[in-house]
């Protein structure tokens, strides 16, 4: 179904959150800002991260390290944290994508291009706190992904997550390019359209935030020619433009620039119509890697990012043997013409959006409560499953329908046959008074008994801001021995996985990443 409230929630990116654990030293914010800074009630409301974004895509790889700092909205009694100030502290160049053959991404060329990043920034996989390795475009379809984005993970850092998927990477891109920031600025619906190499990721912003993700198989790089003419590179995608351009193509064939203009040219009608037509027609409709856009009612303006952008706006003029400078200029005549029917708005980041969507808009912190029973036992943890049972919640909570809803779930889900550790994801609403807290924690310690009869761990995670209370009472008063976690102010759903960072100090909080491991060939073959 189409992405509706930007692939997760409330419109947010895949984020990094955290939660307030007092009493330990571990991982230290020590983040120098000066007398003020060093106080200790200071630095419990202000916690600095540094990340990187790592965007490998069908035709370009690039790295940004950023350094964010959040801060706790206390005046306002919250337990969240909102990002006060981002800062770049170094984007990598532009690196052409380095494959072996048609199916094969080169894992040590592409580490070397990794490794060169992280000299040039001087920056040591260890000194990042949070990231994530984006595979976008053609280059989820090559063989060695989803190994390449666990490589790519372990030499970026620790906590570095890799991730994939088109809807994450068209937030990404609508954050990263200015579009979500000019919407909430404007109060304006803005379509940010980002044309990687591969692919074309749609992003619908309202006031600010995503409303609807989309990607379709239009990109830049599908096809690529030598100085002859010749080609020598033809994505499977690359030759179905062609033959809806009416020629039969196939790697080793030469071609004039006259043909290389009508595919382009085709592929920039198909585009317009996937953005504008109430129901794209039948040829169009099959380009969607994700479901089509819902109708998008009245937009605003319209912002392009991707490296077929960079066209778009005449920002590059270099022909780089494919059909990136042929698209861009095609659309944007698209534009200038009113056949794409929306305002062009200025520029914003163009070949580096999803790479900064990255690096800083998939942070967040949220929930300064929350309960661990042994730290070092518990953290850091890496791919947990979420599971998240649909149970109500009325003015009495009763304990067995809290229980029975938990166990259906894990029944369905086959978690009881796994036996790996999971993200109890549950909602909270209403009064949070011991009354209705010590049943909900009684049914919660019902249903996964045999879990924790087996030694297993209890993670527990809580859009309701009742962390530490649920904590104590599933500790002291309903004698749950084994180790438990309980955070707060997060909403996840089912197949999401999290990453639990370690604990920081002084402020007490555990990073915690929300991402979707999304490996897959095109959902249409």
């Amino acid at each position: 179904m189409p992405h509706t409230e930007g692939h997760d929630h409330d419109g947010g990116v895949r984020t990094v959150h955290s939660a307030y654990l007092p009493g330990h030293d571990h991982l230290h914010d020590d983040e120098d800002y000066g007398a003020l800074e060093d106080n200790p009630i200071w630095q419990q409301d202000n916690v600095t991260l540094h990340s990187v974004g790592m965007d490998i895509g069908s035709s370009g790889t690039q790295v940004v390290f950023s350094r964010l700092h959040l801060r706790r909205i206390s005046e306002d009694l919250t337990s969240r944290y909102l990002v006060v100030r981002r800062e770049t502290l170094h984007r990598s160049p532009v690196s052409l994508t380095p494959y072996a053959d048609d199916e094969h991404i080169d894992a040590p060329a592409l580490g070397s291009i990794i490794d060169a990043a992280y000299r040039e920034a001087a920056v040591e996989p260890a000194d990042v706190d949070t990231g994530v390795v984006i595979l976008t475009g053609e280059a989820l379809r090559r063989r060695n992904s989803e190994a390449i984005a666990g490589v790519l993970a372990e030499r970026g850092g620790e906590l570095v997550n890799a991730s994939a998927g088109h809807h994450m990477e068209a937030m990404l891109a609508a954050y990263g390019s200015g579009a979500a920031q000019a919407s909430f600025e404007s109060g304006r619906r803005i379509l940010n359209v980002d044309i990687g190499g591969g692919t074309t990721k749609l992003a619908v912003l309202d006031r600010g935030r995503v409303a609807a993700t989309a990607a379709v198989h239009i990109g830049g790089r599908l096809q690529v020619v030598d100085d002859t003419g010749r080609i020598v590179r033809l994505d499977p995608a690359g030759g179905e433009h062609a033959a809806r351009a009416g020629f039969t193509w196939k790697t080793g064939d030469t071609v004039t620039g006259e043909e290389l203009t009508r595919v382009a040219e085709s592929m920039a009608d198909a585009l317009v119509k996937a953005v504008t037509a109430d129901g794209p027609p039948a040829g169009v409709r099959d380009l969607y890697l994700t479901d089509p856009l819902p109708d998008l009612g009245p937009i605003d303006g319209v912002m392009f990012s991707g490296g077929v952008a960079e066209y778009v706006y005449g920002r590059e003029d270099t022909d780089f043997g494919d059909l990136g400078r042929r698209l861009g200029r095609a659309l944007r005549r698209r534009v200038d013409s009113g056949a794409l029917p929306h305002p062009l708005l200025p520029a914003g980041e163009c070949i580096r959006a999803t790479a900064l969507g990255a690096s800083e808009y998939s942070v967040q912190l949220s929930g300064n409560t929350g309960c661990v029973s042994d730290p070092d036992a518990l953290l850091p943890r890496r791919n947990l499953q979420v599971v998240r049972p649909v149970h109500r919640l009325g003015e009495v909570v009763d304990a067995a329908e809290v229980e029975a809803a938990i166990r259906r779930h894990l029944t369905a889900l086959d978690v009881t046959q796994t036996g790996a550790d999971i993200a109890l994801a549950l909602s909270w609403s209403g009064l949070p008074s011991h009354e209705r807290l010590l049943p909900f924690a009684r049914g919660i310690r019902d249903a996964v008994a045999g879990r924790t009869a087996a030694g297993r761990p209890l993670y527990v995670v809580l859009d309701g801001d009742v962390a530490m209370t649920l904590g104590r009472l599933l500790r002291e008063e309903l004698d749950v021995t084994g180790d438990v976690l309980v955070i707060d102010g997060l909403s996840l759903r089912d197949f999401d996985y999290v990453d639990l960072g370690r604990l920081r100090l002084p402020s007490g909080t555990v990073p915690v990443t929300i991402k979707s491991l999304v490996f897959g060939q095109d959902p249409r073959r």
